[in-house]
């Protein structure tokens, strides 16, 4: 659905017709105070809910697993000041500091997929930092230091390739975090409201007369939609690291 969009919604999101309309056969969820058809406005919601997800989930992966590497293959002074750095980070109050940044900057979701992604990186440095400095003793990184191999190769290239089971259930649970905070961000009108999300839907819907009017099929399916896709992408997170925590136990059975 958020990939083909326009395979799956009946009319273009900002086509208009008759205002406040009902479900009906032509309006599969009636219409908003402007017209727009709200199936239409749901189905592409998707793509931008979810690409805020993984966006910022991206970004905060990324910065985790280089700060967690560094930190963890070099240890000493430089494991003391990333880590000093991401617990500075770890107690500053995300949510008022990106409300803040939403009613200063421009709203975009360009601004906030690298708000959310640099306030999100913590957890994943500190599990990149403690598989790292437990492969870091292992015989084949110091066959591969004692042979000359460069700390960038050893990191990049033996390192991390066994820490996708640690970075992938993070990845899944960032993801389902920055969609909360893009819902809730946007049902606080802090987002680009030309970008039609689930969150602005809601939104929409709370200012514009929909609660009042009782229009459940207005307010209820992108509240059911954030509330499904973000339980899914959490149970994947959580599968993901019970494999990570079988892989641990079958890695510790073999030794």
């Amino acid at each position: 659905m958020a990939l083909f969009p326009s395979l799956l919604a009946p009319y273009a999101p900002y086509d208009r017709f008759t205002p406040y309309e009902e479900p009906s056969g032509q309006h599969l969820l009636g219409t908003n105070d402007i017209g727009n058809d709200i199936f239409s406005e749901l189905v592409y919601g998707a793509k931008i809910s979810l690409t805020v997800g993984f966006a910022a989930a991206l970004v905060s992966t990324l910065i985790g697993t280089i700060l967690g590497l560094c930190s963890g293959y070099f240890r000493g002074i430089v494991d003391e000041l990333l880590m000093g750095f991401t617990d500075i980070v770890l107690i500053i109050p995300k949510i008022p500091l990106i409300i803040v940044l939403g009613a200063y900057l421009q709203p975009s979701i360009w601004i906030l997929v690298p708000v959310l992604g640099f306030l999100s990186w913590e957890s994943t440095a500190r599990v990149t930092r403690s598989k790292t400095l437990q492969l870091r003793e292992t015989g084949y990184v110091k066959s591969a230091r004692c042979m000359g191999f460069s700390s960038r190769h050893i990191m990049f290239s033996d390192i991390l390739p066994n820490l996708y089971h640690v970075l992938l259930p993070k990845f899944m649970l960032a993801t389902a975090s920055a969609m909360i905070s893009e819902a809730s961000l946007s049902f606080l009108g802090l987002s680009d409201v030309s970008m039609k999300s689930w969150g602005t839907m809601l939104s929409f819907a709370f200012s514009r007369g929909g609660f009042i009017r009782d229009m459940w099929w207005w307010y209820l399916p992108p509240g059911i939609c954030i509330t499904l896709c973000v339980i899914s992408i959490a149970l994947i997170g959580f599968g993901l690291e019970t494999k990570k925590e079988e892989y641990a136990a079958g890695g510790e059975d073999a030794v």
